[in-house]
């Protein structure tokens, strides 16, 4: 298995480069760079020569190319490519050594995230889409790091049951955050409040929750939104809501997770904390600094992390070998005093 667990850390890295890329292509105003998929324009690469450039805007006169946005675009998709390739390699591996479940579920999530950037373009940037296709990201991720931890030995040491339990409501939290993320994002809403804590004076008259959480189906393209000022502030407002749910929800989780004493728990439990303030600070940075381009990017990234780390969490508190012995034993116990 020692190739498999190259394969995966091969794949993580080159997720983490993918979430930058479409990260940086959405920010940049970049998703519809090539109005067509898998290519651009019709080409399997950015039109250069100039009788590329017009046949590229004969087939597509709305929309006049723009060399640096249709760069970002078809850069993050080469990078997505490739990455399916390499799961698909990692899950041919992992089938020949009986290692099936994770690498099939990675195999499936790559190519419905491959369908949902085909249905990015095909649908004009349509938020449900983009918010999707943010999560899908964030889950290949937290999976790929997840199976390298299935190769490793179980551990063998006894955690909280409780704690256990608490894991899939803190997973619940965290991922409802996200999701409001990926919400503002796609809407064009990061920069609907300009001033802290919550919003601009007036901000409780201006919500519009109907519109704020709708659809909006039947608009021809989504780019920079079609929401209202007031639905786009209701969207960003309750993303800082739930953040400060968040943030004491994780906190909390992070701090059971060091009591349990276990070196690379402790070890997650200080990575979770410290990626959460970090996330905290790059969210305030994007509202005092009007959403600059390098610090909306690594906000984009630190969640991802955050998420990953929160998951492997959760995969060691429930995989290992000593919690499972000690329930056994109770039962065993509790069985001769019945027979007793």
């Amino acid at each position: 298995m020692r190739l498999q667990k190259m394969l995966v850390v091969v794949a993580v890295l080159w997720t983490m480069a993918v979430i930058v890329l479409g990260a940086y292509t959405r920010l940049t105003d970049a998703g519809l760079g090539c109005p067509d998929w898998p290519g651009c324009y019709g080409f399997l690469q950015v039109p250069q020569h100039e009788t590329h450039i017009e046949l590229a805007e004969a087939r597509f006169p709305d929309r006049p190319l723009e060399a640096g946005k249709a760069w970002n675009e078809m850069v993050h998709r080469y990078f997505a490519g490739t990455l399916g390739l390499l799961i698909l390699v990692l899950f041919i591996n992992g089938w020949r050594h009986q290692q099936r479940r994770v690498p099939a579920l990675l195999l499936a999530l790559v190519v419905f995230q491959a369908a949902l950037g085909m249905w990015t373009v095909t649908l004009a940037l349509h938020p449900v889409v983009v918010m999707a296709h943010l999560l899908g990201g964030f889950s290949l991720l937290s999976l790929l790091a997840l199976h390298w931890w299935q190769l490793q030995p179980r551990p063998v040491w006894q955690v909280s049951q409780t704690l256990k339990k608490l894991f899939w409501p803190v997973l619940l939290v965290l991922t409802g955050q996200i999701a409001l993320g990926g919400w503002t994002s796609a809407n064009y809403a990061a920069l609907s409040c300009i001033q802290l804590p919550l919003c601009e004076p007036g901000w409780m008259d201006r919500l519009n929750f109907d519109e704020a959480f709708s659809l909006h189906l039947g608009y021809d393209s989504y780019e920079f939104g079609v929401m209202s000022l007031d639905a786009r502030a209701t969207v960003h407002l309750m993303h800082r809501v739930w953040a400060l749910v968040t943030a004491v929800v994780v906190l909390g989780y992070a701090w059971l997770l060091w009591r349990q004493g276990v070196a690379v728990l402790r070890t997650f439990a200080l990575l979770i904390g410290l990626l959460l303030l970090l996330q905290i600070s790059l969210g305030v940075a994007n509202v005092v600094l009007h959403l600059p381009l390098i610090n909306a990017v690594a906000h984009n990234f630190v969640a991802a992390n955050l998420l990953m780390c929160l998951v492997c969490s959760g995969y060691l508190l429930h995989s290992t070998k000593e919690s499972l012995y000690a329930e056994n034993s109770i039962i065993a116990a509790s069985g001769q005093q019945s027979v007793a």
